[in-house]
């Protein structure tokens, strides 16, 4: 990919993840201003390695005996080969293996080989949770700083500094210690002056935390806005995009994650921690040098960190796993799986350790259902489900309309207004709702529970008859003002969501969607919920209630309707099924809800995909232009490969290397007057018999460091990439002999290949590149790049958004 103005020239360049400043305010322009030659830069970086895997065992010796440094990495924004790689890592298992029966010290090395891998997964569960823990006690503490403050101790949140109070259960929340902000300024805390300076400072903060936040994330890791979710995917297919795992990502998102979810702005911290656990995985790779120096290792260590990351966001460690497995990872071999179940497992005993809200669970809405469903209400589930998909759907393209807006008007230039501005709107707005002015995860809490006697609640206010009540359960009741007062401000919480959560999503702060899209949904249902619960009450006598619910019993349980609710939504948003049902019986701890649940998340699921086949993830990969080809859409097409590949009919002939007739400055001027990523070897231009396949990057390495290090290396050398030497005068230059950094199997297809069969070949095997045939004789290139503009073209879509738009 030819990337204007900023195109590296150093290619000794390290594999690290970890250079993260050297973009950081940087205006990356990826546009494709022409259709690129064969093979350009975006798949440069790919190169066979030294002698063994595919290549077979080299038995000359030449001066690439060693494997130079920066041969067989790659470059920012480009895609690895996975092939090659495994390959490699086999080759690797291999001589560990047939060394460790030599020596003592082989099999001890042998040994810890194999354990690293459960090493790093114990390392990544610890240091994900801990993270976690730090982010959910920080964030609690900084969302009660904009009402007030502890007077025991300014550390404490409202709910901790409140527990050593004298006051009655029922006063709980007006502890003497803990002093509002009017309180603690005018010295009362009643009258419209004490409001109006509450309002003003609960503003004032909010502002404050989010322009820390946008300022932290624009001058120090720009990679660290957005849920990352997106970015991971892509990364997971075998994109490299260097920084965006680094260390100053994750120290910018931990931090810049406590202030935007403390600023009140409509967003969660869910699809974030997914991000920081991926970047403790990554950084913790460098510690082990079979994932430090192989890609395809390291991808699979980071589909296990999503899994932690998942398993500390909702308290679930196997909803994690399966998270992992069905959206985020496009290899998941078996090993990885299990792997992912101990790292979500050691990630989720973590967080549990540290405790971070004083109740022994590790999130904050986690409740317990006591009453069985009855078969009828699977009705109301399904009406839920039907609303997650229509509000899914809706979301999807007004946010990525407006996400398009952002990226093509001059308001992407203005990142820091934009935030204050959706700020400003949502303080104002939120504060005097009480729905709205709380936290989401303690809104969701608050609309998940099941009242009960003590529940001092407005969602609880209900009109008793403690005749009636038989144990711990109490009977469907009228409905008292509270009630009715909390509903039309949880419509209007509902309205408020729906919108402010489209203008939020993509700002330049962090930013999951999981938490804003479960408050939607449980807002709807809880609505739901007590409108059947008051028509249960009412009109027990009717014939679809007759029959199990009683006068006096506990029918309908409006908590409930509101899980039901925020799994449809969240559905709907991001097409998860499995996962997301276990993960919310995970978080509720009740089996018996399970098909509720799965009602709710597939009917949300065809309504959506009814509207619109991606979700929010796809869609957001889509926009940016990431090379990420999907495994879960069929290819139906019939073209072939001659259709897609290059060069095409009026374009001039592909550009190859011969193999042992072409000088130093032969291949110099070639690699000078183009901007491939790779060259196609053949025997003669005139045969054009496919030889191999060989990397500019490589080319430019090799030829670098044989000018410097072998003798008698000058332009008329020739350079030769066969066994032996061709015959030459004995007054020639000495030759370069550059084997070892041909791949001598590339793949390859004739041209009457179906495309079915090469996109399908691309997809699970992780191919960068094939050559097309004919009769044995190299007709062309189909890249990774080629794949995905043909499927676009195919789609009725612009074909040049590939790749970076």
């Amino acid at each position: 990919m030819d990337q204007k103005g900023y195109r590296r020239e150093s290619f000794q360049s390290s594999t690290s993840d970890e250079d993260m400043l050297e973009i950081a305010g940087a205006s990356l322009d990826f546009s494709m201003a022409e259709d690129d030659p064969p093979l350009d830069r975006e798949m440069g970086g790919f190169s066979s390695y030294n002698g063994g895997g595919m290549n077979g065992t080299s038995t000359v010796m030449d001066f690439l005996e060693e494997p130079l440094p920066g041969v067989g990495t790659y470059e920012d924004f480009n895609t690895i080969d996975w092939v090659r790689e495994k390959s490699r890592d086999r080759d690797r298992h291999r001589e560990i293996t047939s060394r460790s029966k030599e020596s003592t010290w082989a099999l001890i090395h042998s040994v810890s080989d194999a354990f690293s891998g459960w090493l790093l997964m114990l390392l990544i569960g610890l240091l994900a949770g801990s993270l976690a823990g730090l982010i959910d006690i920080s964030a609690h503490w900084m969302t009660d700083l904009k009402e007030g403050v502890c007077l025991a101790g300014f550390w404490f949140n409202h709910e901790h500094c409140c527990w050593k109070s004298n006051t009655t259960f029922t006063d709980r929340d007006k502890c003497p210690e803990w002093k509002s902000w009017s309180q603690l300024i005018l010295g009362h805390g009643e009258g419209a002056f004490a409001y109006i300076l509450n309002y003003f400072m609960y503003v004032v903060w909010a502002l404050l935390f989010s322009l820390l936040a946008v300022l932290l994330v624009k001058g120090f890791a720009p990679y660290a806005c957005g849920s990352g979710i997106p970015e991971i995917k892509t990364i997971l297919s075998g994109f490299i995009i260097r920084g965006y795992l680094g260390k100053w990502t994750l120290i910018i998102k931990t931090i810049t994650l406590v202030l935007a979810v403390s600023s009140g702005l409509s967003l969660g911290k869910e699809g974030p921690l997914v991000h920081v656990a991926c970047c403790c995985g990554n950084i913790l790779c460098h510690l082990f040098t079979k994932y430090r120096k192989n890609e395809a290792k390291r991808r699979e260590v980071l589909s296990a960190a999503a899994a932690a990351g998942v398993s500390v966001a909702f308290g679930a460690p196997i909803g994690g796993v399966l998270f992992s497995l069905e959206e985020v990872s496009y290899y998941f071999p078996l090993k990885t799986l299990w792997r992912s179940f101990f790292a979500a497992l050691v990630a989720a005993f973590t967080l549990r350790s540290i405790n971070p809200f004083g109740n022994s669970r590790l999130v904050l809405f986690y409740v317990e259902f006591h009453m069985p469903w009855h078969l009828l209400e699977l009705v109301p589930f399904i009406l839920l489900g039907i609303f997650g998909g229509l509000w899914g759907a809706f979301f999807i393209r007004s946010n990525i309309a407006w996400c398009r807006r952002r990226k093509t008007t001059k308001l992407g230039k203005y990142p820091v207004l934009e935030v204050f501005v959706v700020t400003a709107i949502t303080a104002v707005l939120a504060f005097p709702n009480e729905y709205t002015r709380m936290s989401t995860s303690e809104l969701i809490s608050e609309l998940f529970n099941d009242c009960g006697i003590l529940d001092s609640s407005k969602l609880c206010e209900y009109v008793n008859d403690f005749n009636s009540t038989k144990g711990d359960d109490l009977p469907d009741r009228a409905a008292g003002p509270g009630v009715y007062t909390a509903m039309w401000q949880l419509a209007l919480a509902l309205i408020m969501k729906v919108f402010i959560t489209i203008f939020t999503f993509g700002m330049k702060v962090p930013s999951g969607l999981f938490i804003p899209s479960m408050a939607v949904g449980a807002i709807a249902g809880r609505l739901l919920g007590v409108a059947m619960e008051q028509l249960a009450y009412y009109h027990h006598d009717w014939a679809i209630f007759s029959g199990w619910c009683s006068q006096g019993a506990d029918c309908i349980t409006p908590g409930l309707y509101a899980m039901v609710g925020a799994a449809a939504c969240l559905g709907g948003v991001t097409r998860m099924t499995v996962s997301l049902v276990v993960i919310m019986f995970e978080l509720t701890g009740g089996l018996e809800y399970i098909v509720p649940l799965m009602a709710a998340a597939m009917t949300s699921k065809w309504v959506a995909d009814a509207i619109g086949r991606e979700g929010i993830y796809d869609a957001h990969i889509r926009l940016n232009g990431y090379p990420f080809l999907e495994a879960k859409e069929e290819f139906s097409h019939k073209t072939l490969a001659m259709d897609v590949m290059r060069p095409r009919r009026n374009d001039p002939p592909l550009t190859v290397i011969t193999q042992d007739s072409m000088t130093v400055e032969d291949v110099e001027s070639i690699i000078n007057e183009t901007t491939y990523s790779g060259y196609p070897v053949v025997v003669s231009r005139e045969s054009q018999r496919l030889v191999g396949f060989v990397l500019r990057r490589d080319l430019i390495i090799s030829i670098e460091n044989a000018r410097k290090k072998q003798d008698g290396i000058v332009s008329t050398s020739v350079i030769y990439f066969t066994d032996h030497s061709p015959p030459l005068p004995p007054s020639s230059p000495s030759m370069l002999k550059l084997r070892s950094i041909l791949d001598l199997s590339p793949f390859t297809v004739t041209d009457q290949t179906p495309m079915e069969i090469v996109v399908d070949i691309f997809r699970k095997l992780g191919l960068r590149q094939c050559l097309v045939t004919h009769n044995g004789k190299l007709l062309g290139i189909i890249t990774k790049k080629d794949v995905l503009k043909h499927i676009a073209q195919l789609a009725n879509q612009d074909p040049d958004s590939i790749l970076f738009n």
